[in-house]
């Protein structure tokens, strides 16, 4: 289902601020936080090479992590992170503390398939609503990726959440209405002339 789950190696931080924070950038760092599962938030840092990589390899804020703090093992979900709006360097990462039995809510990209199958084909253009869509699921369970089906749609049709087939022990967290997620429409100029062009 998600990546495989990885490593990263972590020293707890005494002295938590802007100036420590500078300091720490300054030697190859970045500052990190874990929280959650009712215990009280750890102040880490982490290499800045290891988690920039980590972050444009993709799929960062859907896979599982074990941080090595001083030899203590922790399960984590990364939550957010910063970046340098000017030099786009990693800043600060949260991590959100999972155990086994963890539900968390993550936010999952979305991969359609078929498209020459489809009234695309043909010159439609496939609006997508959503690229991402909002899951409830098990810590140890996320999805790296939904994939909806475009196959035999035509012109006017809409794929809703409810198409979608979900993993085992995961919902949408929009419960309230069947969303949409694509819908294929006509080219702005209209088919025809699509067609003759």
């Amino acid at each position: 289902m998600s990546h495989a789950s990885y490593e990263l190696k972590a020293v707890a931080r005494e002295r938590v601020g802007k100036g420590s924070s500078r300091e720490l950038r300054r030697n190859g760092f970045i500052p990190a936080v874990i929280y959650g599962d009712k215990q009280a938030p750890i102040s880490i840092s982490i290499n800045t090479n290891e988690i920039t990589k980590r972050i444009h390899a993709g799929g960062f804020m859907t896979t599982v992590a074990v941080i090595d703090l001083d030899g203590q093992k922790i399960r984590v979900l990364p939550k957010d992170y910063q970046l340098d709006v000017v030099r786009d360097f990693t800043m600060h990462v949260d991590f959100l503390r999972v155990s086994a039995d963890s539900k968390v809510t993550v936010e999952v990209p979305v991969h359609f398939i078929n498209e020459e199958k489809s009234a695309i084909k043909t010159g439609a253009v496939l609006n997508i609503v959503r690229h991402e869509v909002e899951l409830h699921c098990p810590a140890s369970d996320i999805p790296e990726f939904l994939t909806v089906d475009l196959s035999g749609l035509k012109v006017g049709d809409s794929v809703h959440i409810s198409a979608v087939k979900l993993p085992a022990g995961t919902s949408p967290v929009i419960t309230d209405r069947d969303f949409t997620i694509a819908t294929i429409v006509a080219p702005a100029g209209g088919m025809e002339a699509e067609a003759e062009a």
